[in-house]
Formats: C-alpha cells, structure tokens, sequence
C-alpha cells in the first residue's frame, strides 16, 4: 500500500521458462502446458502485477484466508515450502523428498535451488540444471517435479527486460563481469533477484490448469539456517540501497508473499548437539522476524539395536559377559576374552549415542513444532530411497 509497482505493461515484457512460462507475454496472451506433442497454448488468467496474486486463485484465496506470520501445525498446506538446515544435515534430500511426497497424486511441483551447487542434479542424478525449469521426476498417481537452479545473472537479466527493455545489454554486461561486480557489491540485491524469481514461480498463473496456477506448490532448497533470516528478510537488507523502484517494489512483493499465510519455512536437523542448537537458534530467529516457521525434520536418525535394560547396562558396563559369550557362539565364531570386550565397548557406544540422540530430540520437542522423522540410509541415498523418504513424510502427514 503506498509503495510503486511496477505497470502491467512493463511486467508483460518478461520471458519465463518451465509450465506457464517460455515466451514474452506481451506475445501472447496465454498459458503454456507440457505436453506429448510439446507445447498447447490455451487463454489463461493475467496478473495485474507481475508475480502478484491472480484474484480468485487458491494463491489469492489462501492469503486472504491466513493470518501473517501464523504458524500452521500440519499438514502444510501451503504454496511455498523453505528448506534450511545446518550444512550435513542432508536438506537438500529432504527438499527433495518433500517435492515428491507434494506431488504424489497428481500434483505439479518445483523444487529450486539457489546457492548454485546443483545439489538437486545430483539428488535426482540428472546432468546440472539450467536455468530453465525442467522436470526431473513423475510421482505417484501423475504427479510431476520439475526443478530450477536459479542464479543472480540469470534473474537480473529478467529484471532489465522486464523494466528496462534491456536483455541484450545485460548479456554484455554478463560478459564482461558487470553483473557479477553488481551483486557482490550489493549482496542484498542478490537475494532479492534470487528471492523474486522464487515469488514469480509461486504466483505464477497457467489458466490449463484447474488451479489457475503453472505449480500446485514451490520447495526450496534455501541457504542454511545461519543465514536464512538474512536471505528470506530481503526488505531490510535492501532499504538502504532502494527506497522505491523496481527492486524495492520487487523485495515488498516477496516479504508479502513470506507473510500472506502462503509459506512454511522447515528446519532439517540431526539429533547431534550443534545441529540442534543451529535449529534452536534459527526457529528463535525466524520467530522474531515474524517468519512463519513449519515442521522440523529429523534426519539420519538411527533406531536403538538393544533393549533399555541393555542400554541401562551397557553404558555401566555391566553387560552380561557370559549372554555376549553365547551370542560370539552362535554366530559361528570363537568366544575369546579380546572379541568380549570389544562387544562391550561397541555396545557402550551405541547405548551414548541412544541416550544423546534422546537429549536432543527433547530439545527439539521444546520448539513446540511438529517434527517428522527419517531414517539413516545406511547404504546411501539412491532415487529409491528418495520415493521412500516421501512415503514416510505423508505417512507422517506432513503434506495432505
């Protein structure tokens, strides 16, 4: 309210890729749908604003609908999911994960990426992303994930044919590393450029569709939990380079959509002290930024192999030598004084690691959000897994 926004006229100029998007929309007046024979085009609803809402969509009615900053309890029934996570938390498997278990019946999802490692690529085992959406998996029931590695050149070359009608100049100065001197200067309109692109997807219309919008949901793999604030709360991090124009105009238009009700930001974390603390840290910090916080997601965790009267023994070190003799025997192999004690030790260690594991699931419980759990891979993480790991969070019902 108040601040400028940009003309319809000027937004139309924008080329986008993936469902919905692909041609300048000053050329066409129509959505876009993948399908066997390539691309149809059929009539499809227009924003006012470029990335703003389209009246009457679910994007529109769920942020009429939702108090800001609420937090939900599940299942998340939202447009836009945060990914965060310590780093070796395993976030963008988890992000993965979560775009498949949304997509499952028939949905359409994008998973996005923006720290340009293309850890997606490799989740999915598919050659590095573009920036150019692309699907990489069907999910149960039709579903469809398409994913996206967004870069800060790549958005601000949208930017400057958008408003300025300039693409073509802002190749060259890609070229001769404009952009790259632009945005390091500027970090905060990095993550503006970055952040937009994401808003842009999320309210993005495709009137083939019968939600009246290109995805039925948007994941991101965002940066970790000790910058997540930062790179989610763009309005500060830009109030002191733009007071009005297209990049202010651009940060407000994401802060609304973090704030309308339509977003959950996720924390992955391992039941290891610093993980933990990152988590306590981050959901503490995203509470005062009145950021909606979402479920947290217990990774790697790994199930008790003995009993709590064994444990309880084990970590006294008073298991019974003689049971441990008998166990060596019956696998075959010679019961001596050596193999003992290095059961016992084995067995020490694993009752520390249950009893620090439940510590810290106690410390996660104190966050007062849902908490959904996935299991160690123990031969590594493969596409299989990934579609198992989605069964458990809608078993979990952590997504409809």
């Amino acid at each position: 309210m108040g601040r400028r926004v940009p003309r319809a006229g000027r937004a139309s100029r924008v080329g986008r890729t993936g469902p919905g998007g692909g041609l300048p929309a000053r050329r066409r007046r129509c959505g876009r749908q993948p399908g066997a024979d390539g691309v149809r085009a059929v009539p499809s609803p227009r924003p006012d604003r470029w990335g703003e809402p389209v009246p009457g969509t679910v994007t529109a009615v769920a942020a009429d609908s939702e108090r800001n900053g609420e937090e939900g309890t599940g299942p998340w029934r939202r447009r836009l999911h945060v990914v965060t996570g310590k780093g070796g938390t395993g976030k963008t498997t988890v992000a993965g994960a979560l775009a498949l278990a949304l997509a499952t019946g028939g949905q359409r999802v994008l998973l996005a990426e923006v720290e340009g490692r293309q850890q997606i690529a490799q989740v999915f085992d598919t050659p590095p992303l573009p920036y150019r959406e692309r699907k990489v998996a069907s999910a149960p029931g039709g579903g469809e994930v398409y994913a996206l590695a967004v870069d800060a050149e790549g958005a601000l070359l949208e930017y400057l044919e958008m408003f300025y009608n300039l693409r073509s100049a802002g190749r060259v100065l890609g070229r001769i590393g404009a952009i790259d001197f632009a945005t390091t200067i500027a970090p905060g309109v990095r993550d503006v450029l970055l952040t937009g692109k994401i808003k842009e997807a999320v309210n993005r219309p495709d009137g083939t569709r019968p939600s009246g919008l290109a995805y039925d949901a948007v994941v991101l793999d965002a940066p970790p939990t000790g910058r997540i604030v930062r790179f989610l709360n763009v309005s500060h991090e830009v109030a002191g380079l733009a007071k009005m124009g297209p990049i202010r105009a651009q940060a407000d238009g994401v802060l609304k959509v973090l704030h309308s009700g339509q977003t959950a930001v996720h924390l992955v974390t391992l039941l290891e002290e610093m993980p933990v603390q990152e988590t306590v840290d981050a959901v503490a910090e995203l509470r005062a930024a009145n950021l909606p916080v979402g479920g947290v997601v217990v990774n790697m965790v790994r199930p008790s192999l003995l009993a709590p009267a064994d444990l309880r023994a084990a970590r006294e070190g008073s298991l019974d030598v003689e049971e441990i003799a008998a166990g060596i025997k019956e696998a075959g192999l010679e019961p001596t004084a050596e193999l003992i004690a290095e059961i016992a030790w084995e067995a020490a260690q694993h009752a520390e690691r249950v009893a620090l594991q439940e510590r810290q699931r106690a410390e996660v419980a104190r966050l007062n959000r849902p908490v959904y759990d996935l299991p160690l891979a123990a031969d590594g993480m493969d596409m299989g897994m990934l579609y198992r790991f989605a069964e458990l969070l809608r078993a979990q019902r952590m997504v409809p």
